[in-house]
């Protein structure tokens, strides 16, 4: 097992100008150490590294929640659909991050730290096809905090999509669920 580059990214928690297609042009192509640290050049090492030697390749990014994780896979994903010129799948992107909403809803949970907490991981996998373009993506997740369904720490809460089923208990598609208030259902998961 080879370790490669690490990149630590800070996020600015504003949108900056280093991100846009004209610097993906400046990467692609680019050795390593040639250019600025940057998710680009991660990217452009790992396409490379694929393309080179024909085996699949591996960017972990991992942080803090709130440390820009999900925006950075983004960022990758952006670079491989316009570096392979997958045209018709150039916004990739936007198709896998679309399932976001649904992942958030079952997955995440407010903390003491953060009212959005991520409490899983996501795998993404993209798929090229011989002339290295994107054909497609599939995101997994792992490790959810299975204990969280049946017990909160103090000031915590279940998983969203708890509070949401519940909020929803008088729509009719619901009924046969007898839902009642979270309070009353905070087992619903068992």
């Amino acid at each position: 097992l080879a370790v490669g580059i690490i990149l630590v990214a800070i996020n600015p928690y504003k949108q900056l100008p280093i991100y846009g297609e004209a610097i993906i042009h400046a990467y692609s192509g680019q050795n390593m150490g040639d250019m600025d640290p940057h998710i680009f050049a991660v990217a452009e090492e790992a396409y490379k590294q694929m393309a080179r030697n024909n085996k699949n390749q591996s960017i972990i990014v991992s942080g803090e929640s709130g440390a820009g994780k999900t925006v950075s896979a983004r960022y990758t994903m952006r670079y491989f659909a316009t570096v392979s010129k997958s045209s018709s799948n150039a916004h990739v992107e936007d198709k896998v991050l679309a399932s976001n909403p649904i992942t958030e809803a079952i997955g995440n949970a407010k903390t003491t730290r953060n009212d959005n907490s991520s409490r899983f991981g996501k795998y993404t996998e993209i798929s090229f096809d011989q002339s290295y373009q994107i054909i497609g993506a599939n995101m997994r997740t792992y490790l959810l905090e299975k204990s969280r369904v049946v017990f909160q720490s103090e000031n915590e809460r279940n998983y969203h999509m708890f509070y949401q089923l519940c909020a929803s208990a008088m729509q009719p598609e619901f009924k046969h669920l007898k839902l009642g208030r979270s309070q009353e259902n905070n087992l619903l998961f068992i």
